[in-house]
């Protein structure tokens, strides 16, 4: 539920953790970088970010408005290019969450 806390274009949102095999940690990085172009391409899509939480531990956190929105940024090409490279790149499945925004600060 939106309050004055969140703004309405960010209630929802995504939090995966992504673990890189030792030896493609440059790959990882690379491929999350890169998709910084798609997620710009994504309209229901408000914030994207990209992660590093250990050296070799990857995040992705991105808002939306609905939850259609986050379904079709779950069925879109950030995913899919990721899942592509799971195998190669990744040590484990990636680990994906969905999240409810408590309170937000925006520019």
């Amino acid at each position: 539920m939106a309050t004055t806390l969140v703004p309405e274009t960010t209630r929802i949102g995504l939090l995966a953790r992504i673990e890189a095999k030792p030896e493609y940690v440059r790959e990882v990085e690379e491929l999350l970088t890169g998709v910084l172009a798609l997620a710009r391409e994504e309209a229901g899509t408000t914030l994207w970010f990209a992660l590093r939480l250990g050296p070799t531990t990857f995040g992705i956190f991105d808002a939306f408005a609905t939850e259609e929105n986050r379904q079709a940024h779950l069925q879109g090409r950030i995913a899919a290019a990721l899942m592509e490279n799971a195998p190669k790149l990744l040590a484990e499945a990636p680990e994906i969450l969905p999240v409810e925004i408590l309170a937000a600060k925006l520019p």
